[in-house]
């Protein structure tokens, strides 16, 4: 089995959607597969490319240029499922760079085990807004997209902590803000198919959400850190802007953040 920093690599090299995610699930599948048998697989190193491969489309575009849509027409709707598309592909990629990008800093096994598996679902839900694009008569690529989502993994490029902090603990967290909002838009609009997808990525976001949480409070007790103001240093120095309530109390709680860590952070009202 090829060691995991070079199966991240690997993935994190592939340009097309459904190709990256097909290498991805496939090198999640043999690394469980190790795992149940009892072994630690090697991690080995890596020589990640700063930015992921991409696909020719979608266009990436400044936030402030991404076309606006209401998500009450059918046309708002198809952008709706091809942001959370770009969202979830970009999520993939982040969560393989967190194993191939900090493969030099010694972490339990646990640790491997959460991201691969994270990355394994971001994989499915890729797939799973594409199927739901496609059954709309769309497809991903064929609307512009945020050229921002890697952002945060530019900034956070040499500090594993940061990077916890503001991919699941910011970026990730905010999903569970957003998701029930989106869900309740295609239940009005009758779109099953799209209503069973968001709310499986509705659940098994706040699993990657509170892997975060878990290794940044591992990182702070391993350097004997106050968690909650190094989260808010973190957040402050590598986040562009405020936190932006509302917020998901329950959902954030039940991934291990409690209101002390966002709120202070979020702009007043």
């Amino acid at each position: 089995m090829m060691p995991l920093a070079k199966m991240a690599e690997t993935v994190l090299r592939t340009a097309d959607g459904r190709e990256k995610t097909r290498i991805s699930r496939d090198f999640a599948a043999q690394w469980r597969a190790a795992r149940a048998d009892g072994s630690h697989p090697e991690i080995g190193t890596a020589t990640p490319p700063l930015h992921p491969a991409r696909p020719e489309k979608p266009e990436l575009l400044s936030p402030r240029d991404v076309p606006r849509r209401r998500p009450g027409s059918p046309e708002g709707r198809i952008a709706l499922l091809h942001a959370v598309a770009h969202i979830e592909l970009n999520a993939v990629d982040l969560h393989w760079d967190i194993i191939a990008r900090f493969s030099d800093v010694e972490m339990p096994i646990g640790y491997y085990d959460d991201w691969v598996k994270a990355a394994d679902e971001e994989s499915k839900h890729f797939n799973l807004m594409c199927d739901c694009l496609e059954a709309e008569g769309s497809f991903y690529g064929a609307l512009p997209a945020h050229a921002g989502m890697w952002r945060a993994a530019e900034d956070t490029v040499d500090d594993l902590m940061g990077r916890l902090a503001v991919v699941p603990m910011v970026l990730e967290a905010r999903g569970l803000d957003v998701t029930p909002g989106m869900i309740k838009v295609f239940k009005q609009a009758k779109a099953d198919q799209a209503v069973e997808a968001l709310e499986v990525i509705y659940a098994e976001e706040v699993h990657h959400v509170a892997y975060g949480s878990k290794w940044f409070h591992y990182l702070c007790g391993r350097d004997a850190l106050d968690p909650t103001p190094k989260f808010h240093a973190l957040v402050r120095k590598y986040f562009h802007g405020n936190l932006k309530p509302p917020f998901n109390e329950e959902k954030r709680a039940e991934a291990g953040i409690p209101p002390d860590f966002y709120w202070p952070l979020a702009e007043t009202l």
